[in-house]
Order: structure tokens, then C-alpha cells, then sequence
């Protein structure tokens, strides 16, 4: 089990759901938190309500993640992990979706604030310090998860597919490196985005295996005590890859390329 006394932790997208999680539970292992949220007034509660730091910034701003990872710095002399969790919602068809300043940010937050985050991370541990971040994607970034087939999710689904490629290559390309890599990949977790059309958790169909933000926090930091890179948060994320490991399996049979 990682020993978080004493440490010192950026946790982004923390105002509400996930992140507002991650920062209590590594708050109550001992770590010093900063917090970090476009949602002013909401850092600012959650901050105070753990004994953390708030810092209000908006990570589509692509000279943003450099200056938040000076200013964790400064707050507490070190940085020793950096959960980059902050991400925003989006639902269009694919063939109605507007090339628009909204996809443009839903990249810019999703998928380039936590690369731009790990760069500036990763060039103050150059002076030998080890560090460690954890990049939260989605069960989106694995599949087409059966139980949002429906839900017009493609290019939200492309920033988490995105991230998770990314994060694997960045694993690849620090070898041995002085910084961890981990993906958490949530399924279905009590976030406001999802209360806001399940305003009764109790009434979630159980297929979908809802847990509550709590629940992601201390997996994703079970994940981290076991070195994982990959942090699954519900079973049925095994189980929606099937369709595309089976086609490519048999589109190679067809194809006549099976050994």
C-alpha cells in the first residue's frame, strides 16, 4: 500500500463527482491535496470541506496545465502524484455533429489538458525526483459498452480511446523513467452527469453496475497500491470488449490468416 503521509497530490476536475472523491480518500491516507476545478465556488466548498487547497483555472486553456502544475508546486515544495480527472460530457451523431468551439473544447479538456499536465509533470521530475499520474478515461476508452449504444457518445468516446493510447505509448516511452503511469476506466459511476438523468440511483437497471464516486475512488487507489496501469472499476468492462476482440478473430478467419 502506497504511503500518501506527508505527500503531495494535484487532483483535477475536483469539485464534484470522482474527483471530489479521490481528493477526500487521499486526504484521509494523509496526503496534502490541491484541488483543482473550472467550477470556482465548488473547489473552493469541496477544498474546505477535506483541509485542501482550491485553485479555479480552466484546463482548455492550453497554457493552463503548465502553470497548475507550478502552482501544486509551490503549495507544498513537492508534487507526488497528479490525478488528472477533469473532463466534460458530450452527445451528438456522429453525422450531426458541428465541427464547433464546443468539440474543440471537449478535446482541449478531455484528452490534451492531461497530455500538456504529464509534459510539464514530467520535466520537473527531470532533477531525479519520482512521481506518479493517474489519467481517469472511461469505459468508453475500451469499447462501445452496451449500455449506451444508444446514447449518441462517439466523439466523448474518441477523447477516452484517445487518452487511454496515449497513456499507453507515454508508459512505453518512459521505460524506466522517473513516472508511473495508471488509467483509471470508470463504467457507470454517480457523478452529477449521470444524476442529472437518474435522479434516483436505486432506479439504475443493474446491468449497468452504478456505484457511487466513493466506490471509484478507493479502486482507483487499490489500483495504484497494486502498480496497475489498467484500473477497470466494474466486471462488465471484460465483458463489452468481446464483440471487437470476436470480430477481429473472425474477420481473420475469413480472410484465411489463422495459423
Amino acid at each position: 500500500m502506497i504511503d500518501y503521509r506527508g505527500t503531495a497530490v494535484l487532483v483535477t476536475g475536483a469539485a464534484s463527482g470522482i474527483g471530489k472523491a479521490m481528493a477526500a480518500a487521499l486526504k484521509a491516507r494523509g496526503a496534502n491535496v490541491v484541488l483543482a476545478d473550472v467550477n470556482a465556488d465548488g473547489v473552493k466548498k469541496a477544498a474546505a470541506e477535506i483541509g485542501g487547497h482550491a485553485i479555479a483555472c480552466d484546463l482548455a486553456d492550453p497554457a493552463v496545465p503548465a502553470r497548475l502544475i507550478e502552482e501544486a508546486y509551490a503549495q507544498n515544495g513537492r508534487l507526488d502524484l497528479v490525478c488528472s480527472n477533469a473532463g466534460i460530457g458530450h452527445r451528438r451523431g456522429v453525422l450531426k455533429e458541428t465541427f464547433d468551439e464546443r468539440l474543440e473544447r471537449l478535446f482541449a479538456i478531455n484528452l490534451f489538458a492531461g497530455v500538456r499536465l504529464a509534459q510539464a509533470y514530467a520535466a520537473k521530475l527531470a532533477g531525479g525526483a519520482r512521481g506518479r499520474i493517474l489519467f481517469t478515461g472511461s469505459e468508453n476508452s475500451l469499447s462501445v459498452p452496451a449500455m449506451v449504444r444508444n446514447s449518441r457518445l462517439a466523439f466523448y468516446a474518441a477523447t477516452k480511446h484517445s487518452l487511454l493510447i496515449v497513456a499507453e505509448w507515454m508508459k512505453i516511452e518512459l521505460g524506466e523513467e522517473p513516472l508511473d503511469v495508471h488509467v483509471l476506466m470508470p463504467g457507470a459511476v454517480y457523478t452529477p452527469m449521470v444524476a442529472s438523468a437518474l435522479p434516483d440511483p436505486a432506479a439504475a437497471p443493474k446491468e449497468l453496475e452504478l456505484i457511487m464516486p466513493e466506490r471509484c475512488a478507493e479502486i482507483a487507489l487499490k489500483g495504484m497500491d497494486l502498480g496497475l496501469f489498467y484500473i477497470p472499476t466494474q466486471p462488465h468492462l471484460a465483458v463489452d470488449m468481446i464483440p471487437r476482440t470476436q470480430g477481429v478473430q473472425d474477420a481473420l478467419k475469413a480472410l484465411g490468416l489463422t495459423g
